[in-house]
């Protein structure tokens, strides 16, 4: 059975855009290893994006957040730096314009796979929530996230996410 790889929302604005913060710069060749490693064993890559319009400030979102990011045909949209090289035409893509993909939940809950670990951006918000929605949509499999692969603004508030997870079940590895 395959293992999946779910790259969440690792863009130009949460790396080095409007939302970008320096420690989301240095897990790009740590992503990276990992595309590679399951590309190379055959596995599944999936990319999330963040994505929004030009009426983001007018959502409920846009209200709590009031920073423009992810905007739709624009290049903080796009993936960051040799990620963009690293997603294929044949790999997945689901657009999402709240926190969790909907997308990523259905898909999951039809493919089954032995393990399914998440790597990308922002720890406390998308990738928890996309943690969860995966451990919803298959329970008996193991659910991962390599802590040296995602990160938040706010280093209490990354830990402190990474000690939620565990507690749900989710298997965070390489935390400090």
């Amino acid at each position: 059975m395959k293992k999946c790889l779910v790259v969440v929302d690792y863009q130009n604005d949460f790396v080095s855009g409007s939302l970008g913060f320096s420690e989301a710069v240095n897990l790009e060749s740590k992503i990276i290893e990992k595309i590679r490693k399951y590309r190379k064993s055959g596995d599944e890559i999936i990319f999330t994006f963040d994505t929004h319009g030009a009426d983001y400030m007018d959502t409920q979102e846009g209200k709590y957040l009031p920073i423009p990011h992810c905007i739709k045909d624009t290049d903080g949209h796009k993936l960051y730096g040799k990620a963009a090289d690293e997603m294929l035409d044949s790999d997945k893509a689901f657009y999402k314009n709240t926190f969790g993909s909907d997308e990523l939940y259905q898909f999951l809950k039809q493919e089954k796979f032995s393990s399914v670990e998440l790597v990308g951006l922002v720890s406390n918000i998308c990738i928890i929530t996309n943690a969860i929605l995966a451990k919803t949509a298959q329970p008996e499999t193991p659910v991962i996230v390599d802590a040296t692969c995602t990160a938040s603004h706010d280093a209490k508030l990354h830990q402190a996410t990474l000690d939620v997870m565990g507690g749900l079940q989710i298997e965070v590895v390489n935390a400090k």
